[in-house]
C-alpha cells in the first residue's frame, strides 16, 4: 500500500513511536475525531512491533468485560513476554468505573480485585521463565 504522510503527521508518528516504546511509556491523545489519532498510533505499534488491542465493544460490555480484557493483555505481556499497545477511546468508557479501573492500571500496575492471589502467583511463575531467559 502507497502512503502518503504529510510533515505534521510524520513528526506525531515519531513521537507515538518513541513513547509507546519506551518502557511503561503511555500517552493521552486529545484532538478533533478523525485527525488520526488511531491510525497514527497503530501504525506506531506496527513499527514498534507491539501487539495491539482496543476494546470491542457490546451491548452487554460491563465492568467484568473490560477488566477479563485487561486480564488477558497482562497475560500477554506478562507470560507471554510481549509488548503490548493497549487503545481505549473516550466512546468506550461506558461508565465512570472504567475510568477508575484505567487510572488505577496507569498509577500502579494492578487493579484491585481484578486478579486473586492464586493467579497473581501463577501470573509471577509463568513470568519469571520469560523474564529470566531475557537475562
Amino acid at each position: 500500500m502507497n502512503l502518503v504522510i504529510f510533515d505534521d503527521a510524520l513528526r506525531h508518528l515519531l513521537r507515538l513511536a518513541r513513547i509507546v516504546n519506551s518502557p511503561g511509556g503511555n500517552i493521552l491523545l486529545v484532538g478533533v475525531g478523525g485527525s488520526g489519532k488511531q491510525s497514527l498510533t497503530k501504525l506506531a505499534a506496527y513499527i514498534t512491533k507491539q501487539y495491539f488491542f482496543q476494546v470491542q465493544l457490546t451491548k452487554t460490555f460491563n465492568n467484568t468485560n473490560l477488566l477479563d480484557n485487561i486480564k488477558e493483555l497482562y497475560r500477554i505481556a506478562g507470560p507471554l513476554g510481549k509488548s503490548v499497545s493497549f487503545i481505549m477511546t473516550d466512546s468506550e468508557i461506558k461508565s465512570e468505573v472504567f475510568l477508575e479501573s484505567i487510572n488505577s492500571m496507569l498509577a500502579t500496575g494492578d487493579i484491585p480485585g481484578m486478579i486473586p492471589k492464586e493467579d497473581k502467583d501463577l501470573f509471577s511463575l509463568e513470568s519469571k521463565n520469560v523474564y529470566t531467559k531475557e537475562l
